[in-house]
């Protein structure tokens, strides 16, 4: 893969340049992160604050997770898009939520760990060999 590589929100008010390879992709199979994405799970890449640019305007929403510590994320204004999560004590890294889709290798937003596997739908599957964590690891 080549970088930079390029992605944006659905409405395109927001797009981003992603300048290096993620630290990791996680498929979490969380209800709240089956919400987001209404599928069986959602692909969360973890990539380095200083990897990322952002152009476009950003609102925030936070909720308490399970946990009991505060979730933000950054979103679109135009389309709702979930753009990515942070933790704002720190901001070395996020957790991207937008996948870009014009790449020509998409391995690098293949899974590499399935998180939160206790509250995954009977019939997903994960890969033999796959490493899963029933909560966060």
């Amino acid at each position: 893969m080549t970088y930079p590589i390029k992605g944006s929100c659905q409405c395109g008010n927001i797009t981003y340049t992603l300048k290096a390879k993620p630290k990791k992709v996680m498929a979490c199979h969380c209800q709240e992160c089956r919400k987001l994405s209404t599928s069986a799970f959602s692909i969360t890449t973890v990539v380095e604050s200083k990897d990322i640019e952002f152009s476009g305007t950003l609102d925030e929403w936070v909720r308490i997770a399970d946990s009991g510590k505060k979730n933000h994320a950054k979103f679109c204004t135009g389309c709702g898009n979930r753009v990515y999560h942070y933790n704002p004590n720190d901001l070395s890294s996020i957790r991207l939520k937008l996948q870009p889709v014009n790449v020509t290798d998409d391995t690098i937003f293949q899974p590499s760990v399935h998180v939160w596997v206790s509250e995954k739908l009977s019939w997903f599957v994960i890969p033999e060999g796959m490493p899963s964590f029933p909560g966060q690891p």
